[in-house]
C-alpha cells in the first residue's frame, strides 16, 4: 500500500511538472513570438473566463474555422482549454494542416499560475 502511494505522488508530481513546463513555454512564445492565443473550449466557457487577446475556436471546428485567421504556417499558436486535453486535439488538427509551431498551453487556470 505504501509503495502505491510514492508511486501515486510521484506520478502526480511528474504530471504537474510536465504542465507547468507545458504553460511555461506557452508563455515564452506569446512574450517573444508573438503567438497567436486561441482558447479551444466552448463559447460558453470563454465567455466566463479567458487570456487576454484569446481568440475562441472551439476544438472541435478548429480545423474548419482556422483558415479565417488567415495565419502562415509558420505562425506560432498557443492553444489552450480547461485541462490540455481538448488543446491537444486542436494542436493535432492544426499540425495535420501544416501548421509547425502549435503549441499546447494546457489548461486555462494551469495557464493563469505560470503566468509571466
Amino acid at each position: 500500500m505504501f509503495r502505491s502511494l510514492i508511486a501515486i505522488v510521484m506520478l502526480l508530481c511528474s504530471t504537474l511538472t510536465l504542465a507547468s513546463e507545458r504553460a511555461t513555454e506557452a508563455w515564452r512564445q506569446i512574450d517573444r513570438a508573438e503567438a497567436v492565443i486561441i482558447d479551444v473550449r466552448s463559447p460558453g466557457e470563454y465567455a466566463q473566463a479567458r487570456l487576454k487577446g484569446a481568440i475562441n475556436i472551439p476544438y472541435d471546428v478548429i480545423g474548419q474555422e482556422i483558415g479565417q485567421l488567415g495565419l502562415a504556417k509558420d505562425q506560432p499558436i498557443v492553444v489552450y482549454c480547461r485541462s490540455g486535453r481538448r488543446s491537444g486535439i486542436a494542436q493535432e488538427v492544426l499540425q495535420s494542416q501544416g501548421f509547425n509551431r502549435v503549441f499546447n498551453g494546457g489548461g486555462l487556470q494551469e495557464m493563469l499560475e505560470s503566468e509571466r
